[in-house]
């Protein structure tokens, strides 16, 4: 056997500063909607398997798996030998079950050198006999032979195409193609833990893979590839692709003196072009390691292989791009944490994958262009998530492909969830939390649910999120809202309310920044709105407001705003003297004499919350009032303030 040194050209960069290097390449918009667009097309083609569900998937755990695939990129066919190191889950367990498509041929199922008896039925399901009984983490191991043909699915899951002349095969799976070119678990409740990969090809090819290339030997006129994974990784994202790739290796230079590689196959035709592009890949994965923590398989590496499709797909150390635009390589990047590391536990909560994705993404522009791209992101992106009036983050619906692989709701609404999380909890809490659910045992290099991302939230926080969760998860809509604010000598005071685009949430309990200019210059105030018609009052001492703005910084959803400045004082009405509420103190009743003029009456509490009042022309009934101080704010027809008077409700 001969050992081939492989050419890969190294490509050093020099670590510029961020913000300049990043920028070179920079195409914002970055076309978020055609990516969506493929990624439903392509589930679409799976989905008539969704029902096929393996239903002893959490029966057992698969650690180890040793795997030889022959692929000739001239044809569309596969022969594989794969080992399965694993341990049963359960008590009494008598079969190991796999997915696999009846395209597919199994030819043997070996253990220690004696057949094993299994069935491959229509179901797509391969049932091997273990003959024997297997106890809770009991082991076994056994090999299966297979070959044919994959399924045909388009640009689906096994594809064999050309570029420029030249054969290729490529794999892409997610979230039900696995089983059309290998048998595996699909299901989202098992990570094989590690794995050896070897591909054998005809000369002149290379192979991509998950993990770190250890080498290419020559064996009878053919050329092996073997690749080492010693990361857990899903089913979905073990991935090849074969062709006459030409490969170079761009690094980020960590600040311990270590680096990690990002190795890129490219189409040859394409190589000097792309070789420009990639260096995006170095600033945009230095930003995610000082963000959401190092980068997860910085032991082995992170690449990119070109494929025949028009999108991306996040394949566990190695995304297979179909272009190669910054903003494209920001949001596969951001997989490898968000999507590879910790998996979204169910396609219900695929937004912990794809929106953390495009947070990420928008991430970069607030990093890299704050004051150009940042905002052209956020503004696109709310613009998405409110063109219709519902929808919540939470999939309803896992038979619709375009209900999981919804753009305005799992990629955008997701993201912008996320967007409001850090804005409630604060920079600290949420950057601290995202690590957590990073590494924390439990949701490190595993699956995760909301409610975890929730627990760490709360932990890291001190806030309970469950209204926000309620409200913003779960919910569906956003808030519009009515601020009314008026000045007084040394303070400002505010009135807000709120209407909601849909029924399901009927208030949206958030902090809202205000932003008052001061003579031409701005200050943040904060409104926690908890209710309608709640009033806030802020000292400015000697302060003239010149204007005000609801949440100019686009850190809530919120759509339509209105803000109405009081031009009279709060302790100046039109007729402050004009009117008289008696008695004071009441319990049962109020009166106001006279009664003219008067069109609303607002009774307000001593935390600045208005209550709900009957107002009848001249008397306002307090049977549901509680005891306590209030303000009783009289209004005409034109909202101005009439009157302010000071009652004590006494029960």
């Amino acid at each position: 056997m001969k050992t081939y040194g492989y050419s890969i050209a190294i490509l050093l960069i020099l670590c510029l500063p961020i913000a300049a290097t990043a920028q070179e390449d920079f195409n914002y918009p970055f076309e978020l909607e055609d990516l969506i667009c493929k990624e439903q097309e392509k589930a679409e083609l799976h989905m008539d398997q969704r029902d096929l569900r393996n239903p002893a998937s959490d029966q057992t755990d698969i650690h180890y798996q040793e795997i030889h695939w022959t692929i000739d990129p001239a044809q569309k066919y596969i022969a594989g030998e794969i080992t399965y190191y694993f341990k049963s889950r359960v008590d009494n367990l008598t079969s190991f079950i796999l997915d696999l498509s009846n395209a597919l041929q199994v030819n043997a199922v070996i253990r220690n050198g004696t057949p094993l008896t299994f069935t491959h039925s229509t179901d797509q399901l391969l049932t091997i006999d273990l003959n024997k009984s297997l106890q809770t983490d009991e082991q076994d191991t056994l090999t299966v032979t297979y070959e044919g043909i994959p399924p045909s699915n388009g640009f689906g899951s096994f594809e064999q195409g050309t570029h420029a002349g030249n054969p290729i095969v490529w794999t892409l799976s997610e979230p039900y193609g696995m089983r059309d070119w290998w048998p595996g678990k699909q299901d989202l409740v098992d990570k094989i833990d590690s794995m050896d990969v070897y591909i054998t090809t005809p000369p002149g090819q290379l192979a991509a893979g998950n993990g770190k290339l250890m080498s290419i030997t020559e064996q009878d006129g053919k050329l092996i590839h073997y690749w080492r994974h010693r990361h857990p990784i899903v089913s979905y994202l073990v991935a090849l692709a074969v062709t006459n790739y030409e490969a170079y290796s761009d690094f980020v230079h960590l600040t311990n003196g270590d680096s990690i590689e990002i190795l890129n196959y490219i189409y040859p035709e394409n190589v000097e072009q792309v070789k420009t592009q990639t260096k995006s890949s170095i600033d945009i994965m230095t930003l995610y390691n000082e963000l959401v923590g190092l980068y997860p398989y910085a032991d082995e590496k992170y690449g990119h292989a070109q494929f025949g499709w028009g999108g991306g797909e996040e394949h566990q150390t190695m995304s297979f791009m179909g272009s190669f635009s910054f903003g494209l390589q920001a949001h596969e990047m951001a997989h490898q944490w968000f999507g590879d590391k910790v998996t979204c536990g169910s396609w219900t909560e695929i937004w912990l994958n794809e929106g953390f994705a495009t947070y990420l993404t928008g991430m970069t522009y607030e990093n890299f262009s704050p004051d150009e791209f940042w905002p052209q992101w956020k503004s696109s992106t709310r613009n998405s998530i409110m063109s219709q009036p519902g929808g919540s983050v939470f999939v309803d619906d896992t038979t619709s492909v375009n209900r999981i692989f919804n753009g305005r709701l799992s990629y955008n609404k997701g993201a912008y969830v996320l967007h409001m999380l850090r804005w409630v909890v604060g920079d600290d809490a949420f950057f601290t939390s995202l690590q957590d659910y990073l590494d924390t045992p439990g949701t490190a290099y595993g699956f995760a649910k909301t409610a975890q991302l929730q627990n760490y939230l709360e932990d890291n926080s001190g806030i309970d999120l469950n209204e926000f969760f309620q409200d913003w998860y779960y919910g569906q809509g956003f808030p519009t809202y009515d601020l009314k604010w008026t000045q007084e000598s040394d303070s400002l005071i505010f009135w807000l309310s709120q209407t909601t685009s849909h029924p399901s949430v009927s208030f949206f309990e958030m902090p809202v920044p205000i932003s008052v200019y001061f003579n031409g210059t701005p200050t943040t105030l904060v409104l926690d709105h908890t209710a309608q018609d709640q009033r806030f009052s802020f000292f400015i001492g000697n302060e003239s407001a010149d204007s005000v703005l609801i949440d100019p910084d686009f850190w809530i959803l919120s759509k339509n705003n209105t803000i109405t400045e009081i031009a009279t004082s709060l302790y100046s009405p039109i007729a402050q003297d004009k009117y008289t509420i008696y008695p004071n103190p009441a319990s049962a009743l109020i009166e106001i004499v006279p009664a003219v003029d008067i069109q609303e009456v607002d009774l307000i509490d001593i935390l600045g919350v208005k209550r709900n009042v009957r107002f009848d022309g001249r008397r306002i009934p307090l049977e549901n009032i509680p005891s306590g101080y209030y303000q009783v704010m009289l209004k005409n027809t034109n909202g101005e303030i009439l009157s302010i008077k000071p009652i004590v409700v006494v029960k």
